[in-house]
C-alpha cells in the first residue's frame, strides 16, 4: 500500500504541473516508464493472453458517506461490495422516489435489502421524504436555489444536490461553488453534494462547502475502495490481485442473488461486464505522477507492473470478457456484449 497526497482544488480539471510536461490537458499524469501505445498495448495483451487462465432505521446520516443506486451494475451486488469498503448509506431512500415515478418493476427488485446494510432506503418509508435534484435543465441557468425553500417548506428532510444541470450530464466539471451557495438556500434543512469525487482530496474540498454530507456514485463505480480512502485519508495502491479479489467477492455476491444455474451466471456476468466498462478508467496510484487522478482525466495507453493489470486498464469489451470468463468460466457461444452506458466523459 502506498500513500501520499497532493493538495490541489476540487474545481481543478487536471491542472498542474509535476513534470509530466509532454501530456495533453485532460490525460491522466502517468509516470513515462508506464507509457505505451494503443498498438503496443493490444499487442501485449494478446501476446500474453495466450495462455487460458484458470477460474477463480433511525435516519441520521449527516457527515456519512453515501451510495448513490447504481442499477447499472446489479445494485445489490455492488451495495455489498462498497458497504464492505465503508460506505455508510447504501441505495437511499431517494431511489424509491427515482424508481416509482420512471424505473421498471425490474429496478424495483434490484432494491432488495442485504442483512449487512445498517441504512438502506426501501426500509425507512415512515421517515421524512429526502429528493435529489440537480443544479437545472439547462446548463448555464441554475434553478436549485430557488427550488430548495420551497422543497424546505413542504417538509423534504435533506436534499442530495448534484452539481451538474440534465442538458450538462458530465461534459464538465461538477459546480461545488453553486452547491456552497444552495447550503445556505436550504439551511436549516441539511444538504448533501454529489459530482466528481473521487480521492479523499476532492471529499475533503467537498466537505469544506458546508454540505451535511456527500453522495458518491461514478467514483464508487471506479474505485469501490473509494470509502476505505476518504475515512483513511490515504491513496491506496491497490494491487491488481486485490482488485480481482473485489471482483470475485461480487461474482459470488451475483451467484448468490441470482443464482447459480446458467441464467444466474450470465445475469452476473452481464453486470460485471457492465461494471468493468467503468473500472477501466482507474489509474493505479503507483503509476501515476501527481496524486490523486481527477475522475475527468483520460488515462493514456499505459503497461501496468503486471499482466493483469495491464488487462485490467482496456478499454475493449473483449478484453472485459477475458476477465469475466476468469471468474464464471467461458461465455456462451455468440456471446455478444456492448455496455447499457459510455462511461468515456472527459470533455
Amino acid at each position: 500500500m502506498a500513500e501520499g497526497t497532493a493538495e490541489a482544488p476540487l474545481e481543478n480539471g487536471g491542472g498542474g504541473d509535476s513534470g509530466a510536461g509532454a501530456l495533453e490537458r485532460g490525460v491522466a499524469p502517468i509516470k513515462p516508464q508506464y507509457l505505451t501505445t494503443k498498438e503496443q498495448f493490444h499487442q501485449f495483451l494478446e501476446a500474453k493472453g495466450q495462455e487460458k487462465p484458470c477460474r477463480e432505521t433511525e435516519l441520521d446520516i449527516r457527515g456519512k458517506l453515501y451510495l448513490a443506486p447504481l442499477t447499472t451494475c446489479g445494485n445489490l451486488p455492488f451495495r455489498r461490495i462498497c458497504k464492505r469498503f465503508g460506505a455508510d448509506v447504501t441505495c437511499g431512500e431517494m431511489a424509491v422516489c427515482t424508481n416509482l415515478l420512471q424505473g421498471q418493476m425490474s429496478e424495483w427488485a434490484l432494491l432488495k435489502r442485504h442483512q449487512c446494510e445498517d441504512i438502506f432506503g426501501v426500509q425507512v418509508l415512515d421517515v421524512p421524504l429526502t429528493v435529489k435534484i440537480r443544479t437545472g435543465v439547462q446548463e448555464r441557468v441554475n434553478l436549485a436555489h430557488r427550488l430548495l425553500p420551497e422543497l424546505r417548506d413542504w417538509g423534504v428532510a435533506l436534499v442530495t444536490l448534484h452539481g451538474r444541470s440534465r442538458e450538462q450530464r458530465y461534459t464538465k466539471l461538477a459546480d461545488w461553488q453553486y452547491i456552497e451557495e444552495c447550503v445556505k438556500a436550504a439551511s436549516p434543512m441539511p444538504l448533501f453534494g454529489n459530482g466528481d469525487i473521487l480521492s479523499f482530496e476532492d471529499a475533503n474540498h467537498a466537505m469544506q462547502t458546508g454540505v451535511a454530507g456527500i453522495m458518491i456514485a461514478r467514483g464508487a463505480l471506479l474505485k469501490p475502495w473509494l470509502f476505505t480512502e476518504i475515512k483513511e485519508q490515504r491513496h491506496w495502491d491497490i494491487s491488481s490481485s486485490e482488485r480481482l479479489d473485489i471482483l470475485r467477492d461480487f461474482t459470488s455476491y451475483g451467484l448468490e442473488h441470482w443464482g447459480s444455474d446458467t441464467q444466474g451466471v450470465e445475469k452476473t456476468r452481464r453486470f460485471l461486464l457492465e461494471w468493468l466498462s467503468f473500472l477501466c478508467r482507474y489509474v493505479p496510484v503507483g503509476l501515476l505522477e501527481r496524486l490523486p487522478q481527477r475522475i475527468n482525466e483520460r488515462p493514456p495507453y499505459y503497461l501496468g507492473r503486471d499482466y493483469l493489470e495491464t488487462l485490467m486498464a482496456s478499454q475493449k469489451a473483449a478484453d472485459w470478457i477475458r476477465i469475466s470468463e476468469m471468474l464464471l468460466g467461458p461465455v456462451p457461444p455468440n456471446f455478444v456484449f456492448l455496455p447499457k452506458h459510455k462511461a468515456n466523459a472527459y470533455k
